[in-house]
């Protein structure tokens, strides 16, 4: 969906705020597994939003519509979310993990291409998103940290509210400006637990045969 034609550009640049957010907060994770896949996860997922922010303030400014730089949303998001999944999930079914995940992403791009449709990635980078939040709730969970677990399913409730929300055709600017603000103060609570996860009193294990929960 292209920018509305009275989508304000101060709102364009404001979207660039959570995904600064998100992009740090899945980089302090890095003690939760090898940091070379943390990084790379938060790069995709970074540029995701970066690709569909960007797309966003080109069309508030009067430029064009670019439906190739916001359609790089979805995937992106896919393949961040699904390696930061794999990497937090360090244990005895780690194989079949990665295996299910490429069969995933990969059936999602198949059908996406052949339905001309954003959609399965959509859903895609929702299963992958929420496997990440539960495996992370869970992690401050098993640690004791009932905090972090409540800051990261903050994160992970706005996920749903705010996807129904933003696909509503009678977007007033109002309504934009509160979607938007939301989903910052979200992701501003997926920094911060994040970041309580990430010292050294609450280092989680992500190892042995630790399970989803």
């Amino acid at each position: 969906m292209s920018a509305p034609l009275n989508y304000p550009v101060p709102l364009a640049v404001e979207d660039f705020v959570p995904v600064l957010l998100t992009t740090c907060g899945v980089l302090l994770l890095h003690r939760r597994g090898p940091g070379y896949r943390i990084v790379v996860a938060a790069a995709l997922i970074g540029a995701g939003g970066f690709a569909k922010a960007t797309a966003k303030l080109i069309a508030a400014a009067g430029g064009p519509d670019l439906p190739w730089l916001r359609g790089m949303l979805f995937p992106l998001l896919t393949c961040g979310f699904a390696l930061l999944y794999l990497t937090l999930t360090r244990d005895s079914a780690r194989i079949a993990h990665r295996v299910a995940a490429a069969a995933v992403i990969a059936a999602s791009a198949l059908v996406a291409i052949l339905a001309r449709s954003p959609l399965p990635m959509l859903v895609s980078a929702t299963v992958f998103a929420t496997l990440t939040g539960f495996r992370l709730i869970g992690l401050a969970r098993r640690a004791g940290d009932t905090t972090t677990a409540v800051l990261f399913g903050i994160q992970l409730v706005s996920f749903f509210v705010l996807g129904p929300l933003g696909s509503r055709p009678d977007q007033t600017v109002a309504l934009q400006w509160t979607e938007q603000l939301c989903n910052t103060a979200a992701q501003a609570a997926f920094l911060v637990a994040a970041r309580r996860s990430a010292q050294p009193a609450r280092r989680y294990s992500g190892s042995s045969s630790t399970a989803l929960q």
